[in-house]
């Protein structure tokens, strides 16, 4: 967490640096910034168990393999045994992550807690796996600040806030159409109307109203909740439901086969952390 507090405080530092320099060019008051963080604290355990092939803790003095073309990045994966310079990557519970040559998931402890009081964590689609704060600051169009929103958006509505915001007219927007809606409704306060569907890796969702639709892996029963009286998932509502479940399911099942979710190319038993998930 003392590393995780560092890295929040560069970013703040860079954050500022930007703004300083939308107000010494004259920008500020008609630039929206949007910001928000990552969904969900990741329960990963990748790298704390220590390099197999580098125990050793201690950086060594010089490097250990050879400097990584630029074709070797992507292939590396995502915990590279070594550094672009040669170096071994550092692991384990010893080690303090940080440093250019460290790998150290923070594992499903600190994930736990970072997601408290939400159910799971990246990776699934129940609320600890997609909730995150959106801060949106336009002085020119945003006529009430300081106010929170609680209209339910989707990381997909930025793009086409921006395109609308931006005035494009269709033959300058993307061949395929967008499948967000543009928040600026929300920044007056008011409704957007919409359902909004998730799929990652095999798990579903569809949050319609106050309803969510939910569920982990393509194999795993529908779960239902209200939303507006249960934020952390604790009481399933789909037996006392049932046709709330049908209805929902076919709203999201359609999306499904629209984007091409479906057919599944996800293995039932799939889970991000090795293990199967409970059917």
């Amino acid at each position: 967490m003392e590393v995780y507090a560092a890295m929040i405080d560069r970013m703040d530092q860079g954050i500022g640096k930007l703004i300083a320099e939308l107000k010494r060019t004259g920008q500020f008051e008609n630039t929206l910034i949007l910001f928000l963080q990552d969904n969900g604290g990741c329960a990963e355990v990748m790298g704390r168990a220590g390099n197999k092939e580098h125990p050793n803790i201690d950086r060594p003095e010089k490097p250990a393999f050879p400097v990584m073309k630029p074709e070797e990045f992507s292939a590396a994966g995502s915990v590279p045994k070594q550094t672009r310079d040669g170096f071994p990557v550092r692991m384990g519970p010893k080690v303090m992550p940080g440093g250019p040559d460290t790998y150290v998931a923070y594992g499903r402890g600190w994930a736990n807690v970072s997601n408290t009081p939400f159910r799971e964590y990246k990776h699934w689609v129940h609320e600890g796996g997609i909730s995150t704060p959106l801060i949106a600051h336009w002085p020119n169009g945003i006529a009430v600040k300081g106010e929170l929103r609680k209209q339910p958006g989707h990381l997909i509505d930025i793009a086409a806030t921006c395109v609308d915001l931006a005035g494009a007219k269709p033959g300058e927007q993307p061949a395929t159409p967008l499948e967000g809606k543009t928040l600026v409704a929300a920044f007056a306060n008011k409704p957007l109307d919409r359902d909004i569907f998730w799929e990652h890796e095999g798990n579903r969702a569809i949050r319609s109203g106050d309803w969510k639709l939910v569920a982990k892996g393509p194999g795993a029963q529908w779960e239902l909740y209200n939303i507006a009286t249960d934020r952390t998932e604790a009481t399933d509502l789909a037996s006392k439901n049932p046709e709330k479940v049908s209805e929902l399911t076919a709203k999201w099942e359609a999306w499904g086969k629209r984007t091409q979710v479906l057919p599944w190319i996800w293995k039932p038993d799939y889970s991000p952390t090795g293990k199967k998930d409970p059917k």
